[in-house]
Formats: C-alpha cells, sequence, structure tokens
C-alpha cells in the first residue's frame, strides 16, 4: 500500500455537497501550477486548456489510463472511461493562488462545480475541494471517491513518489464511501 495515502475521508456537507481535504508539500504556487497548468493537472486528474479568467473557458481530458502504471482495468460502471473523456465548463471564480471555482460537465445532463480553496499552513499547503450540485447519492459517492482517488494521485506527484494503482484504489474508496454516504 502507498505510504503516501490519507486516511482522511471526504465528507457530505449540504445535501447535494461533498468536501474533500488534504495537506500537501508546498509551495502554494507549485500547488496552484498543479490545479491550473494543463501538462501537471494531466499528471493527476486531467489536461486541457483553462482561460484563466471569471467566465473562461474550462476544457478537462481525462486519459485514467496514464495517471498510474501495473493498474486494475475500471470496473464495468466505468468502463467508457479507458478511452479520453472531455468535459467543459467555466471558470466561476479564481484568485491566484487561493481559490478557483469553476462549473463541471456543464454540457452534460448533471452540470456540477467544483471548488479548490489553498492556503498556506507552514511548508504545507491545505486543499480543500467542494464539489456542489451533486445530483443524487450515486453521484456523492462517485464524485467523492473519484477526488479521493486523484487527490492520491496529486500527492504522490507533489511527493516525487509513484502513485499507486488508480483503479485499484477507486473501487476500494467507492466502496468505503458506499458505506459512508448515507442513503435518504
Amino acid at each position: 500500500m502507498n505510504s503516501l495515502m490519507p486516511l482522511d475521508y471526504g465528507t457530505v456537507v449540504a445535501s447535494d455537497t461533498v468536501r474533500i481535504e488534504r495537506m500537501l508539500p508546498g509551495p502554494i504556487d507549485r500547488v496552484w501550477a498543479y490545479l491550473t497548468d494543463a501538462d501537471l493537472r494531466a499528471r493527476w486528474l486531467a489536461g486541457g486548456d483553462m482561460d484563466l479568467r471569471p467566465g473562461g473557458a474550462v476544457e478537462l481530458r481525462f486519459d485514467h489510463g496514464r495517471l498510474s502504471r501495473g493498474d486494475d482495468p475500471p470496473p464495468a460502471k466505468y468502463s467508457h472511461c479507458t478511452q479520453e473523456i472531455r468535459e467543459y465548463g467555466r471558470i466561476t471564480a479564481i484568485d491566484p493562488p487561493h481559490r478557483l471555482a469553476y462549473t463541471w460537465n456543464e454540457a452534460g445532463d448533471e452540470s456540477s462545480e467544483v471548488e479548490f480553496q489553498l492556503s498556506e499552513r507552514g511548508e504545507q499547503v491545505q486543499l480543500i475541494v467542494t464539489h456542489r450540485r451533486l445530483a443524487d447519492r450515486n453521484a456523492m459517492v462517485s464524485v467523492a471517491s473519484g477526488w479521493h482517488a486523484h487527490l492520491d494521485v496529486l500527492l504522490a506527484q507533489l511527493s516525487d513518489q509513484e502513485p499507486g494503482g488508480f483503479w485499484r484504489n477507486h473501487t476500494r474508496l467507492e466502496a468505503e464511501y458506499e458505506r459512508r454516504i448515507p442513503a435518504g
């Protein structure tokens, strides 16, 4: 098991919102770059251009197969993730290097919004990811486990370590979030 794997799980903070927090190696400008630079963001989440201004376009190009080596295939319900996936949104808030928010899957049936807040804590950076306007419990479970797995990859990248298997970790996390996020 990856020694960097944090044990802090995301939490439900509203009926349509999950939040997950991480302490990451700084400095803050480096973490900001991993959120906003397409090449760095592709190492842990998704590449794609971002027009870093309010209303600016966001393109996310997911290629989960490149996030880790020696991984399991995605579970059947995520089999569409074996190919590149593109999602689009718009910047809703930006205050470098402390806050970035944008719509998620804006063109899709289940548009939502994600917000990243960064604050310095000594040599570390506290990252708070809040994902709002989630359609239902299934979306909350999927989003919470997805962010958790992606943030584990980010922590490994920032720590100059090889990330563990993304899908292997995601599958384990999704089962745990199924238990943690209450039904109804």
